[in-house]
């Protein structure tokens, strides 16, 4: 997750884009989080994130971007993954905390799961994250 400000939830959190994405042969469906009210909001307030179920952050600027978990309920794995989709780092994070989780290197998505999703399916950094031709691009 990305800073809250304490906002109330955006109406469009309910109607996001979602997009199908696969990586080593696993597939995810995730809802896209592409402008700044969704990428601050992200996964907060959430009490349930169904099994291959996922949120990707497209960010604007490649960048050495962090996450963190400030309300958020849901303990996931945030992959970062460069320019043409290939993983650099997975992190796991603890809910309801502020320790950032940031890229490796600069990324211009992140990609959150349910934690130990990455693992359980043997992904890993290096790996390619197909399909992010389909998401929408960040406003």
């Amino acid at each position: 997750m990305l800073v809250s400000l304490g906002l109330p939830l955006p109406a469009a959190c309910a109607e996001l884009p979602e997009i199908p994405l696969a990586v080593k042969g696993h597939k995810l469906t995730v809802e896209v989080a592409a402008d700044d009210e969704v990428r601050m909001q992200g996964l907060m307030h959430r009490r349930v994130l169904p099994e291959s179920r996922g949120m990707l952050f497209v960010f604007r600027e490649v960048e050495r971007h962090a996450m963190w978990m400030m309300n958020t309920y849901i303990p996931l794995s945030v992959a970062f993954l460069d320019e043409r989709g290939v993983i650099i780092n997975i992190e796991d994070m603890k809910p309801h905390t502020q320790d950032t989780h940031p890229a490796a290197k600069p990324a211009k998505y992140a990609l959150e799961v349910n934690q130990g999703w990455f693992g359980k399916r043997g992904v890993k950094p290096g790996m390619k994250v197909e399909g992010l031709e389909r998401a929408p691009p960040a406003k």
